[in-house]
């Protein structure tokens, strides 16, 4: 298997080539990226409270699903392709939290008592605030909320942010700090008025 600058070539060449038809690169392709995509998937779900259902292998495959037919993914590269990733698997995270936020009391239904039940649907609310709050930050400062997703969604380095970005690397720093900024900001008056 490549290794380092050699790895990120052979990457980019596959994502092309399944783009413009080539002969199934897919299989070479996920052998290259899987390991990939799972360390992103579960720095993600490391974030997650104790009782999250969703596992790795699942949040891996499910984005990967979401992306492989994009051809806009394949025809930028192997940094966008992984920016791509951070937003799929945000988006199975946050469909994932408000199924489960659906779970919660309808009239006449009593409220689940076990601590992992409660735990799960404050984590629920939690996530949907986030992606509440960064759609916000979006319609704002678009290429900050694409930093948050690459970096806090994707774990993608600042390095690799801003090869995903086509930006500098002092140029995700300042729009990771205004995100944080912002965010914080968001979230705690959207406390606030409930």
């Amino acid at each position: 298997m490549p290794t380092g600058e050699n790895r990120r070539e052979k990457i980019t060449d596959l994502l092309r080539a399944a783009e413009s038809g080539g002969r199934n690169p897919d299989e070479r392709l996920w052998a290259l990226i899987y390991d990939d995509l799972r360390a992103m998937a579960h720095a993600q779900l490391r974030r997650e409270r104790p009782g999250h259902t969703l596992v790795t292998t699942a949040l891996v495959h499910e984005a990967y699903l979401r992306m492989v037919d994009s051809t806009q993914v394949a025809s930028k590269g192997r940094a966008y392709f992984f920016a791509a990733a951070a937003r799929a698997m945000r988006q199975i995270l946050v469909d994932y939290a408000r199924r489960k936020n659906r779970l919660k009391r309808t009239p006449g239904e009593e409220i689940p008592s076990g601590p992992e039940q409660i735990g799960l649907q404050e984590f629920a609310a939690d996530l949907v605030d986030l992606d509440g709050a960064l759609d916000g930050l979006g319609d704002a400062h678009p290429r900050p909320a694409r930093v948050v997703e690459c970096r806090f969604f994707g774990g993608l380095t600042v390095e690799e942010t801003a090869d995903a970005l086509g930006i500098s690397e002092r140029t995700v720093k300042g729009d990771w700090a205004l995100a944080r900024a912002w965010l914080f900001r968001a979230l705690q008056e959207g406390r606030a008025g409930t």
